[in-house]
């Protein structure tokens, strides 16, 4: 009696599929890492950059130190914080690397004071 040799065929069809599922999975969680850890760093320089405006009067030493303080907490830290016409300009890169290979986002923000429109 002759029997065909595919024995055992199932067997290696549910492991490529296991491993090509495990694949997408680890590939869905690596871009999202890298989309959160964007928003976060962005929302640092947001946050910081509000700061930074919000101190203004105390002079730019004192408002830069106020948004590398909201920064810090955003696990993030300031590169630049400049002024320009009473505007800050803040520059974040985070502390925290999102996903093994990837650098840590950086991100820019510009506010102004609250009490002068543009």
């Amino acid at each position: 009696m002759n029997r065909p040799r595919d024995e055992g065929v199932a067997t290696v069809w549910t492991a490529l599929t296991a491993v090509g599922l495990i694949a997408v999975t680890m590939l869905v969680w690596w871009i999202g890492a890298a989309i959160t850890a964007r928003h976060r760093t962005e929302a640092a320089a947001d946050l910081g950059a509000l700061a930074a405006a919000a101190h203004a009067a105390d002079g730019p030493t004192t408002a830069c130190a106020r948004a590398q303080e909201v920064a810090d907490h955003e696990k993030a830290t300031v590169t630049s914080c400049r002024w320009n016409n009473r505007d800050a300009f803040v520059e974040v890169r985070s502390t925290v690397t999102p996903a093994p290979g990837l650098p840590p986002p950086t991100a820019r923000a510009r506010a102004g004071p609250v009490e002068q429109p543009p």
